[in-house]
């Protein structure tokens, strides 16, 4: 029975936070020990360079991203684990598609037109002002990324369906004008039960909003992080209602449906919140301290992160490498003999 191709892609322009942890990360790590499917897993950094001009950002993410997942278990044995700008057949593969992309459905993607509505709103006469190549073909990079291993299912936000209906409409032209059905299309999975944590100030956990939780954060700024956590003015004694609170959110994506229960009656019984912040912090950080020991242990070997890396760069390529030459072949870019 063939297997599933599920694929995966990890931008590289911040630290892991729990956010990511809930959302993408957890199922991920899952999924690589499933033996029905073979996973592809790979570092973004081409995508990174779009929003991203800062040299030590990106190089730091990237170390810190592989450290993250290969600690939290990833299963490089079945998954092939790889950084993007390591398989250089994708940018190849990328041109090779943006010469059967309609530059109409490139001005339909949504975060295109979200920056040309951003010009439009602040006055400007330029609509394309600040806006580079890289974020108006995004998609076609993305449609490389995904056709370039047949990918079969995609696990994406909702956010993101469009650009797997892109590299659905991309590959098919591609398979129309030479002729053969090189790519499989790709079907978007989204998982609407994966939690969105809420971060320190109650808005969802992210970056540009500065309001992260480090995963592997050290004891104690994790504590302090913790602490900070918004909640209302209730007293100790004073019932409290699960629904919307951010620590009770956290602290249900870790527990078990049991313990979650029994967080939840306490809550009813008007637990006071250093209280919830104390049980939150030992909760976690006993869930998390070994991750942490072996993500410390995996920075300070780069040289461990970089051999995984470079394995699976060579079992991405073993299969993208001929792959390209037939593609290449149908547009007529073979070789002579």
């Amino acid at each position: 029975m063939s297997k599933t191709t599920v694929l995966t892609g990890i931008t590289t322009t911040g630290t892991p936070h729990l956010g990511n942890y809930v959302g993408a990360i957890r199922p991920a790590i899952a999924a690589s020990r499933d033996q029905s499917m073979t996973p592809y897993f790979f570092l973004a950094d081409f995508h990174a360079l779009i929003k991203c001009h800062e040299p030590e950002r990106v190089a730091a993410s990237r170390r810190e991203i592989a450290a993250t997942w290969l600690a939290l278990g990833l299963d490089t044995d079945n998954a092939v684990f790889y950084r993007q700008s390591d398989i250089p057949e994708i940018p190849e593969l990328t041109w090779l598609l943006t010469c059967v992309a309609a530059k109409g459905l490139m001005n339909r993607a949504h975060a295109y037109k979200a920056a040309v509505q951003e010009n439009l709103d602040a006055g400007d006469k330029d609509p394309d002002a600040g806006i580079n190549m890289g974020l108006y073909s995004y998609p076609i990079l993305m449609a490389a990324d995904i056709l370039m291993f047949n990918a079969n299912r995609v696990p994406v936000g909702r956010d993101q369906i469009q650009h797997i209906e892109m590299a659905r409409d991309i590959g098919q032209r591609f398979n129309h004008i030479f002729g053969e059905d090189f790519f499989a299309l790709p079907e978007a999975v989204v998982d609407d039960r994966v939690a969105v944590l809420n971060g320190l100030d109650g808005r969802k956990m992210s970056k540009s909003y500065n309001n992260t939780i480090p995963l592997f954060e050290s004891e104690k700024k994790f504590r302090k992080l913790i602490n900070k956590i918004k909640t209302n003015s209730l007293e100790p004694g004073e019932p409290k209602d699960t629904e919307g609170c951010t620590l009770f959110q956290i602290y249900s994506a870790f527990a078990s449906e049991e313990e979650a229960q029994a967080m939840k009656q306490r809550y009813a019984e008007g637990i006071a919140w250093g209280e919830m912040k104390k049980e939150l912090f030992e909760y976690l950080n006993e869930q998390l301290r070994g991750p942490r020991e072996e993500y410390q242990r995996l920075l300070d070997d780069p040289g461990h992160i970089e051999a995984v890396l470079q394995q699976g760069a060579e079992k991405a390529r073993s299969y993208a490498t001929p792959f390209l030459e037939r593609l290449k072949q149908a547009a007529g870019l073979g070789n002579f003999v």
